[in-house]
């Protein structure tokens, strides 16, 4: 243990609370990195039970020897989150701006203009906290409760960090709802902005909804899978479902495509996509809307054929208690996306769902493809782009995995 830890409650700051662990709970976990402590772990008494959601304590192992500070939440299945391994750490907008100076660090670096996420969570020391930016602007997804009661400091910090001149709170989605959280989008720093953000990616322009689209508007975490798509799209047929707002199609038509079907349930989103096309200069460009796999089905009912199917769905298992209905939509997909594959062509399989791990989705794509009558080779693994890191720690932050098979006649 890091003899620099307070060691003596009364050297604590502000009378501030304490919680500690159960007897059997393993501290050696949160000692050796592990960011979570879930409700059976600690103990509940009444006095633990009474803090407020986002309520900053100490927390102490059996033993009362001190872990570090964390932010508590009685209702939450997660009931404490680490902060900091200081337990005297003042958690204030220069918390934050170190935090948010370390991530930008990493960003800048690596990508050349400033989009991209800000801050990934847990895996940049930010638990439930996610922040997308999208140059002069940045969206914030506090999904805990202790990031919702310091919103002030920590907007203010990101502010200072970046230069950003708008901030939008985009307060929605299951997290916020585990954690007993209201929903809510709305302005907290500048003026909203006047539509969709034109975001340049990998050769291709996304109109991003930063108000009224889904979760922050665009999903960064596709960019490298994107790219690597790309260099198989040139003069290819390509078919895009859940394209969202054009995704892998508009990438796919930067690196030379033929022409690309965007497929979509949202009617937004595809007009978002059309948007995007019309930005890039792209004119063999083409959308569906539609259930994906009642779209799906109709292709092959229409005997359709593509050079390129891409099919990146929502989280078909976003917890444990789903992994196996996840599991079988992920090989349904799969079964349907096959057959529209022509001989020697390609077929790319995502999941964002973190409760499939990779074994797994590979096995369920695999049973997919093979029930739709044909066999392939696996050859590329993508994950999430650099600007979500992964804590070795946590697997819930190793969550996005893109197969690409070559299929065979």
């Amino acid at each position: 243990m890091d003899s620099s830890l307070t060691q003596n409650p009364a050297e604590y700051p502000e009378n501030r609370a304490i919680v500690r662990l159960r007897p059997k709970a393993e501290a050696r976990a949160i000692r050796h990195g592990f960011p979570w402590v879930y409700a059976d772990e600690l103990v509940l008494d009444r006095r633990t039970n009474g803090l407020a959601a986002g309520t900053l304590a100490v927390l102490e192992d059996a033993e009362r020897r001190p872990l570090g500070l964390v932010t508590v939440n009685p209702k939450s299945k997660i009931v404490a989150r680490m902060l900091d391994r200081d337990p005297a750490a003042q958690i204030d907008q220069s918390w934050f701006e170190a935090r948010l100076q370390r991530a930008m660090a990493l960003r800048s670096r690596l990508f050349p203009t400033p989009h991209y996420r800000l801050a990934h969570a847990e895996a940049d020391g930010l638990p439930g906290i996610v922040i997308d930016r999208f140059g002069d602007t940045a969206v914030v997804q506090p999904n805990a409760a202790w990031a919702e009661a310091l919103l002030e400091p920590l907007v203010a910090a990101l502010v200072s960090v970046t230069g950003v001149t708008t901030v939008v709170k985009n307060g929605s989605g299951r997290s916020r709802s585990l954690e007993g959280l209201a929903e809510e989008i709305v302005v907290v720093h500048g003026t909203a902005p006047d539509g969709p953000l034109p975001v340049p990616m990998n050769g291709a322009t996304y109109m991003a909804d930063l108000v009224g689209g889904q979760k922050t508007g665009l999903f960064f975490d596709q960019r490298d899978n994107h790219a690597f798509t790309a260099k198989l799209a040139k003069g290819a047929r390509v078919l895009d479902v859940f394209t969202h707002v054009g995704g892998f199609a508009l990438a796919s038509l930067a690196g030379g495509a033929a022409s690309a079907l965007a497929v979509d349930a949202s009617a937004p989103a595809l007009a978002l996509a059309e948007a995007g096309a019309k930005a890039s200069g792209f004119e063999n460009f083409s959308t569906r809307q539609g259930d994906a796999f009642a779209v799906l089905e109709a292709l092959a009912t229409e005997g359709a054929q593509f050079d390129l199917v891409i099919c990146d769905p929502p989280a078909f298992a976003p917890a444990k208690p789903a992994l196996e209905a996840g599991l079988r939509a992920y090989e349904r997909i799969a079964r349907l996306a096959a057959p529209l594959v022509a001989p020697g062509g390609y077929l790319v399989l995502c999941s964002c769902s973190h409760a499939a791990d990779l074994s797994s989705f590979r096995n369920a794509s695999a049973r997919g493809i093979g029930r739709g009558g044909r066999r392939g080779q696996i050859l590329h693994t993508g994950f999430a782009s650099a600007d979500h890191p992964v804590l070795p720690q946590l697997a819930e932050s190793f969550y996005l995995k893109a197969l690409t098979f070559r299929l065979d006649g």
